[in-house]
C-alpha cells in the first residue's frame, strides 16, 4: 500500500505538472503574437511593394510626358521658326528637325501607350493582391485577439494552479518538500513508480535495497526512497 506521504507527494506533484504546463503556455503566447505580428508586417511589406511598382510606373508615365511636353513645345518653335525663314538652306534645316522632332514624340507617345498598358494591368494585379493580402491581415488580427483572450485565460487558470500547489504542499513536512523541491528543480517526474525492478525515471535497474524500502514506503534510515540513480522519490506500484 501507497505511504500517505507519498500519496501526498503525488498530489503536489499533479498541481505542480499542470502549474509548469499552464506556465509553459503562457510564456508561449508572446512569441506566438510575435510571429502572426511578423506575418502581418509580411503581408503589409507585400501590399506597399505592389504598390510602389505602381508608383513607378505612374512616376515613368510622368516623366513620358514630360519628354513628349517638351518635343511638342521644340517642334513649335521649329515650326514657328521655319514659317519666318527666307533661305532654303534653313528652311530644310528647320524641316529636317521638325521630322526629327516628330519621330521622337512618335516614339515616346509609343512607350507612353506600353507604359499606360502596364498601368492598367498592374491597377488589376494590385487590386486582386490587396483584397488578397488584407484578407489575410484580418484573419491574422482576429488570431491575435484569440490569443490575447488566451493569455487572460492562463492568467487566470495559472492563478488557480498555484493556489492548488500551495493548498497540497500545506500538509507536508519541511525536510519532505525540501527533498521533493530539489529533486523536482531537475524536472518533472520527481516521484516515479518502480515497474519490473527499474526506475520510471531513468529506466535503471534499482537495488534490492531500494526496491525493498518502495515496498514499505520508506528506505532503510527511515526516509523516502530514492532512486540508486537518479536520485528521484520511488516507490511501489502494486
Amino acid at each position: 500500500m501507497l505511504a500517505p506521504v507519498l500519496e501526498k507527494l503525488l498530489i503536489l506533484q499533479d498541481r505542480d505538472a499542470k502549474r509548469l504546463g499552464l506556465e509553459a503556455q503562457l510564456k508561449a503566447v508572446p512569441r506566438d503574437i510575435a510571429a502572426v505580428e511578423g506575418k502581418i508586417a509580411g503581408e503589409k511589406a507585400a501590399i506597399e511593394t505592389a504598390r510602389m511598382e505602381l508608383r513607378e510606373l505612374e512616376s515613368h508615365k510622368k516623366i513620358i510626358e514630360t519628354e513628349i511636353g517638351s518635343a511638342e513645345g521644340k517642334l513649335a518653335k521649329y515650326r514657328t521658326q521655319q514659317s519666318l525663314v527666307r533661305k532654303n538652306e534653313e528652311f530644310k534645316a528647320l524641316g529636317h528637325e521638325i521630322e526629327t522632332t516628330q519621330g521622337a514624340i512618335g516614339e515616346w507617345e509609343g512607350k507612353e501607350l506600353e507604359v499606360m498598358y502596364k498601368i492598367d494591368e498592374a491597377k488589376k494585379k494590385f487590386a486582386a493582391a490587396e483584397a488578397v493580402l488584407k484578407a489575410n491581415i484580418a484573419g491574422h488580427e482576429a488570431r491575435i485577439r484569440t490569443l490575447q483572450e488566451r493569455e487572460v485565460s492562463l492568467q487566470a487558470e495559472l492563478k488557480g494552479a498555484q493556489a492548488e500547489v500551495l493548498t497540497a504542499r500545506g500538509p507536508l513536512a519541511e525536510l519532505e518538500l525540501k527533498l521533493y523541491d530539489r529533486i523536482a528543480t531537475k524536472g518533472l517526474p520527481a516521484c516515479v513508480p518502480i515497474r519490473g525492478g527499474k526506475c520510471g525515471g531513468c529506466h535503471l535497474k534499482v537495488s534490492n535495497e531500494v526496491e525493498s524500502a518502495a515496498r514499505n514506503g520508506k528506505s532503510l534510515d527511515g526516509k523516502l526512497a530514492t532512486c540508486d540513480q537518479c536520485g528521484r522519490l520511488v516507490y511501489w506500484e502494486s
